[in-house]
């Protein structure tokens, strides 16, 4: 199993993340916490007509918990709230192990390659973390 660390778009997506930063005015916020490691987001969106126009992230965590929720931001940029949500359930879906087709792992588009998670337990909560949060808050 090739290492997740070793990943360019992991390493980028951790190492300079594009949406981690406080939103001027959200229409939304929710907090999430992995009480189990102690990692703590704050997700803001700016929904406008059914879509969310702006997503953002505030917080403090591991790697994956920071990268996965970047990833996140900038894949349901400029998707509608549905969208969004059968994307979160979609990747809820991959990290637990579960066969997806072709087609899901491609919607998926950058996060697909967080499903190797899958095989490390300790770290899955870390990577669901802001689509948990993102899940509660739509």
């Amino acid at each position: 199993m090739p290492s997740l660390y070793s990943s360019t778009t992991f390493m980028e997506h951790n190492s300079h993340p594009d949406y981690k930063y406080e939103m001027e005015r959200p229409t939304a916020t929710h907090d999430g916490v992995n009480p189990s490691c102690g990692d703590e987001l704050n997700l803001q969106l700016r929904v406008e007509n059914g879509v969310i126009e702006e997503a953002s992230f505030t917080g403090h965590g591991c790697a994956i918990s920071q990268a996965s929720a970047d990833i996140m931001a900038d894949l349901i940029t400029g998707e509608t709230v549905e969208e969004a949500k059968r994307l979160a359930g979609l990747f809820l879906a991959m990290i637990r192990g579960e066969k997806l087709s072709e087609q899901d792992y491609e919607d998926l588009d950058e996060a697909a390659e967080l499903k190797d998670i899958s095989h490390m337990p300790a770290r899955v909560k870390c990577a669901e973390l802001a689509w948990r949060t993102l899940s509660s808050m739509l």
